[in-house]
């Protein structure tokens, strides 16, 4: 049987809140926007480069934000001693490169995960919380809009490509 990507109730958040649970709100409506793009879609699909020459598919975009969510969130904000996701030694795009249509269910819900122990990760955390990177300091805050406007940027990508898929647009 073929895997396909399951329906996904985007979430939605107050737009009325106070800062943290705005914030938590809105990445958690990016993170089901992406999500929701790819519903209904199997892993052809979603591995498919459909806006040539681009590499970009809905299954790179998939392994890239489980990725990066792993980074910003576990590895850099909480000091995580975890192992890069999807980095070889000969690319740091092998996110976007290497892609496996049979491996497609695992990649959605490895990004599910991350999303999952990323929250964990800054859960007890207040937003002026800070950490070191690159010699400069950051705050959680900073990850806050830094991974919003990440996945909003890669949803314009998924909307083109999911177009291009199959027609569906929108949403």
């Amino acid at each position: 049987m073929t895997w396909t990507a399951p329906e996904v109730a985007r979430t939605t958040g107050s737009l009325v809140a106070g800062e943290r649970e705005m914030l938590e709100g809105f990445l958690a409506w990016q993170r089901s926007s992406l999500l929701h793009k790819c519903a209904g879609l199997t892993g052809e699909q979603l591995a498919g480069r459909t806006v040539p020459p681009s590499g970009l598919s809905l299954l790179g975009l998939l392994r890239h934000l489980a990725k990066v969510e792993r980074i910003w969130f576990r590895e850099r904000f909480a000091g995580e001693q975890v192992e890069r996701l999807h980095d070889t030694a000969d690319s740091k795009a092998a996110d976007f490169a290497e892609l496996d249509p049979a491996r497609a269910a695992e990649d959605y819900a490895l990004l599910v995960e991350e999303c999952r122990r990323s929250d964990a990760a800054v859960a007890n955390a207040a937003l002026d919380d800070t950490f070191s990177h690159d010699g400069e300091v950051h705050s959680l805050r900073l990850v806050y809009f830094h991974m919003i406007t990440e996945y909003a940027r890669h949803l314009g990508h998924a909307d083109l490509l999911r177009e291009q898929v199959d027609g569906v647009t929108g949403g």
